[in-house]
């Protein structure tokens, strides 16, 4: 059975998951913000996070005046694999750094290789 968290306790732990990715890192995210949303896309309801933008390594000296990259965390999916509050908080860290590391053009299969997939 998959644990209930409520919207602005699970804004917390993203919160926390945030606090915990180093500065010298963080301060890299450019145009970029993270939201959290109750529920994934219709035609991917399992996704857990989404970046949706243009990757740090494939940004040129033309990108200006663009609207910014988005991260979004999928509270209900992470919710539904998860059974305590524990694996809610490590389901979310993983989350976060997963998709802040597709800002900065690290793939899939990478991230597999690294635990955070």
């Amino acid at each position: 059975m998959a644990i209930h968290v409520g919207a602005d306790d699970f804004d917390a732990l993203v919160e926390q998951a945030i606090d915990q990715v180093p500065d010298a890192l963080f301060n890299l995210l450019e145009n970029c913000v993270i939201l959290v949303e109750d529920d994934a896309p219709a035609d991917m309801p399992r996704l857990l996070g989404l970046y949706e933008g243009i990757p740090l390594t494939s940004r040129d000296s033309n990108y200006a005046g663009v609207l910014p990259d988005r991260i979004r965390i999928f509270r209900r999916p992470i919710l539904s694999i998860c059974h305590t509050t524990e694996q809610v908080v490590e389901q979310v860290y993983i989350t976060v750094v997963h998709e802040i590391a597709h800002f900065f053009g690290i793939g899939d299969e990478r991230l597999h290789e690294l635990g955070y997939a």
